[in-house]
This record gives structure tokens, C-alpha cells and sequence, in this order.
């Protein structure tokens, strides 16, 4: 076996395998910078930040084996101990390239909690792939505010403004704003409603939605300030981000989305601000707020509701069918994987669908369990 480097070695890539099939492998363990797909030898090399995650995938997938579209890839240490874009252009074939998901997203870190974020969208993967390189790590101003610049999970983007906080230089005829939606300047949120869906799971509509288990499925794309369900529209509630950026990715990923057999509805309210009041519940000063800390890497992990859920802080000595009794009452579990990394107990557990994942976690987040509090969020992998 090769010594441990941060380029993984991956055969078996078929071509019905795609360049964002094999980056939703690798990302649960840290950052990707590099990606080369081989296709005449159906290998790639993918390049992590740095060796301690690429030890991370490959400890895992060493007693995991990864599966993707039905077809098993086998993954090693490669002698490579840095992919370059040189390096890959002197190989001279036509089909063989680097392959990096636009848009970037620039995550600069201002010192404390503060910071300001941004998304980029290029033209071309190229392109995005030469900005990371030329200001990975340089400074906005002399001495002070270093770019964090990593590649984002979103595929597109879409800007209805072109104002001082946004803007499509493909599109110059954008408005600078529109009535009933807010600027990003304050604090932004999001609207959320349920429809009733024919075909929904029998039961569903019977469970209750309240604050908590709102605050547990929008916590995973910023931290929550107020939540308030209306009394007199039990299916309607305003949940307040803790910016515009944050309500911009709730929105995104959870449009759409089935819970407890009803469809969400996740739009931009009117309102900048929720008023404190009786029926307002806070979270500003919780300590389940995901984005106090690690705010770069929570959002690196931002995504749809998927069929898997990543289960942390779990208790060291719980087996897998204990943590299956704790959660087989929001769906059907088709496997579960308890595992190790860094002394700390996680594990992944696989629904039958991705509205009983979404279920498992509104529920089951923060619950205490053995004296540990569990977290819980979507995976990325598509098979464990």
C-alpha cells in the first residue's frame, strides 16, 4: 500500500459515473480541491486539502465498500502527492480533465465569528479552478481578511437583482429590487408553508410541527434567530436566518421537500425581521446553532434531503441496532453503519426515502441519548 498522500486513487470508474458522483463521495471528509477523470482507463484522482482526510476516506472505505450507480470502485493512496494542472495537460489526452464544480465560493474569515460570504459562478470549470489557484490564501488587504476559497455543493446559481449585494453580468437588465422581497442587508428570512400531496405517506399528516423540529431542518443552512408559527395558520410559519446568505440556501435546498406527507413551500417573506412577542420562540443565544463554529465546513456540507443521514456524538458504546430501535419509527431503514474517527462514535443510516430521512432528523436531532446529544444531518454519499 502506498504511502499516505492527499490524491486518492480510484478504478472501476465506468463511464455512466460522473465527475459530481465521485465528489459527493469524498466530501463528507473534508474539502476537494482537485479532481482528474480518466476515462480510456476508468480511473480518476481526486486531490482532499490535506492527508488527515484523505486517511479519513480511505480508513472508512476501507471497511465500507463505496458503491456508485450500482458498480463497485476500489480506492487506494496514489504515489501522486500533488495533482497539477501541468502534470495532467503533459499526459496529452483529449478526454482526460480536470473537472471542478462551479460556482466557487469564497468564504473569507474577518476574525471572531464574523465573516462575509460569497458565491461566484465562472463560465467554465476551468476558470474556477484558475481563481482558486491564484487567491487560495491571499489576503483582501495587507496583513488582514485571508480568502478561504473552496468549491461550492450548488450547481447554479440564480440572481433576481443586480444591486450592491448581487448581480448576473449576463443580464444587465435585472431590477436593483422588487416589493415583498428583502435586501440581503439585514437579517434575511425564510417563509415556509405545507401543501397536502396525494400519494403521501398514510400517517404523516397526523404528526405535529412545532419551533424545534423547524429549528432542526433550517439549522443545517445557518443559524436560527426566531421562529414563529401563525395561530390562525397552523401551516404556515416565518423562520428568521442569521443572514440573507443563510435564507438564500434554505430556500434552495428545501423547496420542494416532504415532510410528515406535505410538500414545503420555502419562500422570501416580506418581513426583514420577527418581532419578539409570546407566540416568537428564540434561538438566537442557542447552543445548537450549527454555524457558531466550522461555519466554512457547515456550509461546505449544505444539501437537499437525501435518502442518508450522518449521525455524530454518539454514545461510544452504542451497537448499530440500538441506534436503528432509536430511529426505525420515522421509516423504513434499509442499512446502518456505526463507525469510528478520531475516537468519536458516528454513524450513517440509509431510509427507504428521503422524506423519512428528513423525518428522522427533525425529530430525532438533539435528543439526549445515553447522556450524549446526537447530531444529525444529510449525507452526500449515495450509498453506505
Amino acid at each position: 500500500m502506498a504511502e499516505p498522500s492527499k490524491v486518492i486513487h480510484i478504478r472501476n470508474v465506468g463511464h455512466e459515473i460522473s465527475e459530481n458522483d465521485l465528489l459527493q463521495l469524498f466530501q463528507p471528509f473534508g474539502v476537494i480541491t482537485k479532481l482528474v477523470v480518466l476515462r480510456p482507463k476508468n480511473q480518476a484522482l481526486l486531490q482532499m486539502q490535506d492527508i488527515p482526510s484523505a486517511v479519513s476516506a480511505i480508513q472508512y472505505y476501507a471497511n465500507s465498500q463505496p458503491n456508485i450507480r450500482g458498480r463497485n470502485v476500489y480506492v487506494q493512496f496514489s504515489s501522486h502527492r500533488e495533482l497539477t494542472t501541468m502534470d495532467q495537460q503533459s499526459q496529452g489526452r483529449e478526454d482526460e480533465r480536470l473537472s471542478v464544480f462551479p460556482p466557487v465560493f469564497p468564504y473569507l474569515d474577518m476574525g471572531s465569528n464574523e465573516c462575509v460570504q460569497a458565491l461566484i459562478q465562472y463560465g467554465t470549470y476551468q476558470s474556477a479552478v484558475t481563481a482558486r489557484g491564484a487567491l487560495q490564501g491571499r489576503n483582501v488587504y495587507d496583513g488582514c481578511c485571508q480568502m478561504d476559497i473552496q468549491f461550492s455543493n450548488l450547481n447554479e446559481l440564480q440572481v433576481n437583482y443586480n444591486n450592491d449585494r448581487s448581480r448576473d453580468f449576463t443580464n444587465p437588465f435585472l431590477p436593483t429590487e422588487q416589493k415583498g422581497r428583502p435586501s440581503q442587508s439585514g437579517h434575511g428570512d425564510a417563509e415556509m408553508y405545507g401543501v397536502q400531496r396525494s400519494g403521501s405517506r398514510q400517517g404523516g399528516s397526523s404528526q405535529r410541527i412545532d419551533e424545534d423540529k423547524l429549528f432542526n431542518l433550517f439549522s443545517i443552512y445557518g443559524n436560527i434567530m426566531r421562529i414563529i408559527i401563525f395561530r390562525n395558520k397552523p401551516h404556515s410559519a416565518l423562520v428568521q436566518m442569521g443572514d440573507g446568505f443563510q435564507a438564500e440556501l434554505a430556500v434552495h435546498f428545501l423547496k420542494g421537500a416532504m415532510l410528515f406527507g406535505k410538500q414545503l413551500d420555502v419562500n422570501y417573506s416580506m418581513y426583514l425581521n420577527i418581532p419578539q412577542g409570546a407566540h416568537t420562540r428564540e434561538y438566537v443565544n442557542s447552543n445548537l446553532n450549527r454555524f457558531n463554529r466550522n461555519a466554512a465546513k457547515n456550509y461546505r456540507y449544505c444539501c437537499s434531503p437525501t435518502r442518508i443521514i450522518h449521525v455524530s456524538s454518539l454514545p461510544q458504546d452504542i451497537t448499530e441496532d440500538e441506534l436503528v430501535s432509536v430511529l426505525v419509527e420515522h421509516g423504513i431503514i434499509l442499512n446502518c453503519k456505526v463507525f469510528e474517527i478520531n475516537g468519536k462514535k458516528q454513524a450513517l443510516v440509509q431510509f427507504q426515502s428521503e422524506e423519512q430521512a428528513t423525518e428522522a432528523l427533525v425529530c430525532k436531532h438533539a435528543i439526549s441519548l445515553a447522556g450524549s446529544v446526537i447530531r444529525i444531518s444529510f449525507s452526500q454519499l449515495q450509498y453506505i
